[in-house]
């Protein structure tokens, strides 16, 4: 999976989720690699925190390779859940990547690790609570609005993370790449001198539009085979 995504981008995948009309699953904004320009794909793997590690080494045992750990701390900003122990262990049960909704520690240790983990920032003080863990722990996690199982790819890169039901991957990675195509064949064709304006027939839009307000550019580039939007 992530051999088919290295050369694409999370911008990409969701744009072909819109297109096939599969739902657009987005971690909240403002998840970010520790490394700049890390790039993660793989099946979930979801564990619900509840202060101790305990529930991530019960996940890596049932790990498969490139599996991306995703952690539900809810959201939480007064403690990190995640650091460089965790994330050497992660790497001995084959984990491609960690994304967390909750912070990290351990900055340093991380960067020299090279693994993939997205967070939403960095809190030197770990979990001083130890609440109960739920029966269904590793069955789900919260991201946000999500809710990530096993039945969830992971993409994830410096513009986000984006959560896609597996059977729906391989189509929704088609799409992007025929999006990418279009995409870097209009950026060509910018840097030659044609205008984004008239590869898109942008003036016949425009009166088109003048004739009948309900014309939309996402319509018109449909016709036009444009991939700027969606």
């Amino acid at each position: 999976m992530l051999e088919t995504f290295a050369g694409l981008s999370t911008p990409l995948v969701a744009d072909a989720c819109i297109r096939c009309e599969v739902p657009l699953r987005a971690a909240p904004v403002g998840l970010a690699a520790v490394l700049p320009g890390a790039k993660v794909a793989g099946r979930a793997l979801p564990a619900r925190h509840y202060g101790s590690v305990d529930v991530f080494l019960e996940a890596f045992g049932r790990a498969g390779r490139g599996d991306v750990l995703v952690v539900d701390n809810g959201g939480r900003t007064d403690e990190a859940c995640v650091g460089d122990l965790v994330v050497l262990e992660a790497g001995t049960a084959g984990i491609a990547g960690l994304v967390v909704w909750g912070l990290h520690r351990d900055s340093a240790e991380l960067a020299e690790i090279g693994m993939p983990v997205f967070s939403y920032g960095r809190c030197p003080a770990g979990p001083l609570r130890l609440d109960e863990q739920e029966p269904d722990a590793l069955a789900s996690a919260r991201f946000g609005q999500c809710v990530v199982t096993a039945a969830d790819i992971v993409f994830g890169d410096d513009d986000g993370v984006l959560f896609v039901a597996a059977d729906e991957a391989g189509r929704v990675l088609a799409v992007a790449g025929e999006i990418a195509k279009t995409e870097r064949e209009q950026a060509r064709r910018i840097g030659a001198g044609t205008t984004l304006r008239r590869q898109t027939a942008f003036d016949d839009y425009l009166a088109r539009r003048e004739a009948q307000p309900s014309y939309t550019f996402r319509q018109h580039l449909r016709q036009t085979g444009g991939a700027i939007e969606e």
